[in-house]
């Protein structure tokens, strides 16, 4: 995965291409419509992160703030990662007839949506995903899923 040394989400739109560009800005732009009080934009792991801060949420297994939506743009393709549907399988079901329903083909790994084009999207159902978890809710599965390593 290509990883970006920019400082923000901004600096990280810049160094993009223009057609790039206008799709991240586009994807970004979703997010930050849809993403529930509490979370914050940051540049971590290389591209924009949308996740609960430190200062919030301390105790991480690794450190680092909990993730909670992330985008790239890839060398071919872009990468938009949901790490809340990770954590509830309702949540995953519902992504995946939201791209049933839209007849659209769903390209994903555990937590990430790889995709080419934005019209590869349901986007109003990825922005009612992205609603859908305030940070209270976000952090609770974030801790049972790790009750078992404690």
């Amino acid at each position: 995965m290509p990883s970006s040394a920019a400082s923000n989400a901004e600096a990280y739109l810049q160094t993009l291409p223009a057609e790039r560009r206008a799709v991240a800005a586009a994807l970004r732009e979703l997010i930050r419509k849809h993403l529930p009080d509490g979370y914050v934009e940051a540049m971590n792991w290389g591209m924009p992160s949308y996740e609960v801060p430190l200062a919030r949420y301390p105790a991480t297994y690794n450190g680092q703030p909990l993730n909670y939506v992330a985008f790239a743009a890839q060398k071919n393709a872009y990468s938009l990662y949901l790490s809340g549907i990770a954590m509830d399988v309702a949540k995953e079901s519902a992504l995946r007839k939201a791209f049933a329903d839209a007849g659209k083909k769903l390209d994903m790994g555990k937590a990430c949506v790889r995709f080419r084009t934005l019209d590869d999207l349901p986007l109003a159902a990825i922005g009612q995903l992205i609603a859908s978890t305030p940070v209270e809710e976000f952090i609770a599965c974030y801790e049972r899923s790790r009750a078992g390593f404690r």
